[in-house]
């Protein structure tokens, strides 16, 4: 299948890797099929943008009265800054308080993997998370904290190797009541079950 802007793609790949490689002639033969690998992986990436939050929380449940704290933590993602096309990697803690319906576990980790899956900052994907939660669960409260260390930092730059930027976004009563987010910030930092 000819797909023209995907052709365009490679074509700037390849345009790119000349210019690293400070190269006139053909590609040698360890970069011959690189440009094409590159979009093949772009495509796994960047995946987030033909994702949709309504969808991903779609799959709900009957709380059954639970009206504690909901928190998925330590949540492994990777994304691109934006700014530099580095990679930034880290972990995310989710968390919410039900009303009467309650999302499958796994679905904050791929509403997090949305989110990572696109051209982004750190502190976008945070407000976004927060954002879906808020509007489509409608909980009594959410919260997303975001730790990463960020290419950017490292390769370039200031070149700070052991820095974790971390950024929070407290909804609802996590915001309102000091005691639900003294709770939230206890469980995060408990020790977890390994079994």
């Amino acid at each position: 299948m000819n797909n023209p802007e995907r052709n365009e793609a490679v074509e700037a790949v390849e345009v790119l890797i000349r210019y690293i490689e400070k190269c006139n002639s053909s590609l040698r033969e360890g970069l011959q099929n690189t440009p094409e690998r590159v979009i093949e992986s772009f495509d796994e990436i960047f995946s987030g943008y033909s994702d949709d939050a309504n969808e991903i929380l779609d799959s709900t449940f009957n709380s059954e009265g639970y009206d504690g704290i909901v928190l998925l933590r330590d949540i492994e993602f990777q994304s691109t800054c934006e700014h530099h096309l580095q990679p930034f990697t880290g972990r995310g803690h989710v968390a919410y308080i039900p009303v009467d319906r309650i999302v499958g576990i796994s679905k904050l980790a791929r509403l997090l993997d949305m989110h990572s899956k696109r051209l982004q900052n750190q502190e976008r994907i945070t407000h976004s998370v927060a954002n879906d939660i808020e509007s489509i669960l409608k909980p009594l409260g959410c919260a997303v904290i975001i730790e990463a260390q960020h290419g950017c930092m490292k390769c370039r730059g200031v070149k700070k190797q052991n820095s974790v930027m971390t950024t929070s976004s407290m909804r609802g009563v996590f915001f309102e009541k000091s005691e639900a987010r003294s709770e939230l910030l206890q469980l995060i930092r408990s020790e977890p079950v390994r079994g």
